[in-house]
């Protein structure tokens, strides 16, 4: 059989095709390249934006959480404003009733001077021994200066003596004593000091 006249050009169409395929393989690789590079950039893209998500929540979070302690923080100071409000008036309160308890114990010490100081001279009238006469009586505090005169100085001792034993007086000391002459009589003029006893009178109780 004579061969076809195309059959000698077989090899050469072969070699032509397959420059072809090679040469076509190039723009698909280039579509392939940035097909990825367009995922890595939707990656890069979604991966900033998630971020940038995750950031607002954060400081959002952030944020609620600053302005309910800023919130608990004002109600804090003022509850601690009404507390020091209430101190401040319990202790206006107790200067009150300090001034108060003062006033009546000022009273209570008032009237049982009173009361006392009957029961002083009716006591020291008692305790005078025959034979003595006071010619003078100065108070001073709870301190009494007695003046007076006796027919001996045995009188004036038993006075003391009667004294030093009284409920109301206490440590009765001679200051001055001297002899004198009073018309055909020696004369004994004195001068002491004695103590008043502090009785401290407790106010009635009301009956139940």
């Amino acid at each position: 059989r004579r061969p076809l006249a195309h059959d000698h050009l077989w090899p050469g169409n072969a070699g032509v095709r397959h420059m072809m395929t090679r040469l076509n393989l190039l723009p698909w690789r280039d579509i392939r390249q940035k097909e990825q590079d367009r995922q890595l950039l939707s990656i890069g893209v979604g991966a900033g934006m998630l971020m940038l998500l995750v950031l607002f929540y954060a400081h959002l979070h952030v944020s609620t959480k600053i302005e309910n302690q800023g919130k608990r923080n004002e109600f804090l100071n003022q509850e601690i404003a009404k507390v020091d409000e209430q101190i401040k008036q319990i202790k206006e309160l107790k200067k009150q009733r300090d001034a108060l308890i003062a006033r009546m114990q000022v009273i209570q010490q008032l009237q049982s001077a009173r009361t006392q100081i009957v029961h002083v001279f009716d006591d020291l009238v008692r305790k005078l021994p025959e034979g003595v006469y006071l010619t003078s009586l100065k108070q001073t505090g709870t301190a009494f200066t007695i003046g007076g005169m006796a027919q001996s100085n045995a009188r004036v001792s038993a006075l003391m003596r009667n004294l030093d034993s009284s409920d109301w007086f206490a440590q009765p000391d001679l200051d001055v004593i001297n002899i004198s002459t009073k018309g055909n009589e020696r004369v004994s003029q004195f001068t002491l000091r004695v103590k008043q006893k502090t009785k401290i009178e407790k106010p009635p109780e009301a009956g139940l």
